[in-house]
């Protein structure tokens, strides 16, 4: 990561709150672009801050694809690289975390039923640690809300991406859902549509800040919490705690002199992710760090930390599972029984 926002990061510097309790991170991604890295030594330089992360999940975020071939087939380049980043980490010599324990891929849902090479490629190509698809869904009629491969108007409804669906999850394979608030209820009907299926909704479904919804925080919590607790009544989804400190959520953290403490994260980010927790239950809860992303508004320490201060009086059987079982238990990773 640049040294400017490491620097900045030392400015707020913690303590790990309860340094013995198990993690399970489920979100995070690796990268090396041009000035900015995030490769086997960054991410452990962050699991090492002092919390207890015993193993965590890449995440697809369309890096190291294939540079030639069939278009489709080449996000199975992505999986390649990060199995092989799951080895170096498993060798134990970059310490204790097993990093990449299970991967999040991509592959293109709209494809229909022809989706199922690519994802007995990546199957293949994961060495057993692929877990789930994530196929970004998210779309926003503000432009800057939309990534060159966001979804579009009624995707999660469409024919042929529900083929492409049915085909992942007769796989046995869950799907992780990117979508932004105002999508919540149509994520409600393909959950519906799919009842034996597993959705892991991620960024707790990205309630926006920026854009057209700045400055109506307010009425956007009221929006989402309303959407959120609908979403809950399907059985089948489970929901990543964590995502506002991307820069989406508005709260700007970024542009301050320092960064916020986890005291401030927990008042701040609280309603939010107790809401999810009260609704969905710990039994359907993880929290998660989506790092590097958010480490542009806080360091790993520090929100690790604000989750811990938020349950403070939560039971330890609701923490083991908020923290690491869970996540585990959605990703057919080891309990914490199990290690």
């Amino acid at each position: 990561m640049p040294a400017k926002l490491d620097a900045w990061l030392e400015l707020t510097v913690e303590e790990a709150i309860d340094p013995s309790l198990p993690i399970c991170d489920p979100h995070h991604h690796l990268w090396d672009k041009p000035q900015d890295r995030y490769m086997i030594d960054e991410v452990t330089s962050d699991l090492g801050s002092g919390h207890n992360v015993v193993q965590t999940l890449f995440v697809e975020v369309d890096a190291m694809y294939r540079a030639s071939g069939p278009t489709e087939m080449k996000p199975v380049g992505e999986v390649e690289w990060v199995n092989g980043i799951g080895a170096q980490s498993d060798s134990g010599a970059y310490g204790p975390t097993r990093v990449a324990a299970g991967i999040i891929g991509y592959a293109d849902l709209n494809l229909g039923a022809v989706v199922k090479p690519v994802l007995e490629a990546i199957e293949t190509a994961s060495g057993g640690r692929f877990r789930s698809v994530r196929h970004t869904c998210s779309w926003d009629e503000f432009e800057p809300l939309r990534s060159h491969r966001s979804g579009y108007p009624g995707m999660m409804a469409s024919a042929k991406f529900k083929e492409g669906f049915g085909v992942l999850t007769g796989m046995g394979y869950g799907f992780d859902a990117l979508v932004y608030h105002p999508q919540i209820l149509e994520l409600a009907e393909l959950a519906d549509a799919f009842p034996n299926a597993t959705f892991i909704l991620n960024h707790i479904g990205r309630p926006l800040g920026i854009g057209p919804y700045a400055g109506h925080r307010d009425e956007v919590f009221e929006v989402w919490k309303k959407d959120i607790t609908t979403l809950a009544e399907r059985p089948n989804i489970v929901v990543k705690v964590g995502g506002l400190g991307n820069r989406v959520s508005g709260f700007d953290w970024d542009t301050r002199p320092f960064p916020p403490s986890s005291t401030e994260l927990a008042k701040t980010t609280g309603p939010y992710y107790l809401h999810a927790i009260e609704t969905f239950g710990p039994e359907r809860c993880m929290f998660e760090s989506n790092f590097p992303v958010d480490k542009n508004s806080y360091s790993y320490a520090v929100i690790w930390n604000s989750f811990k201060r938020m349950t403070r009086d939560f039971s330890d059987a609701e923490k083991a599972l908020l923290f690491h079982d869970t996540a585990a238990k959605s990703y057919k990773l080891p309990l914490l029984s199990e290690l």
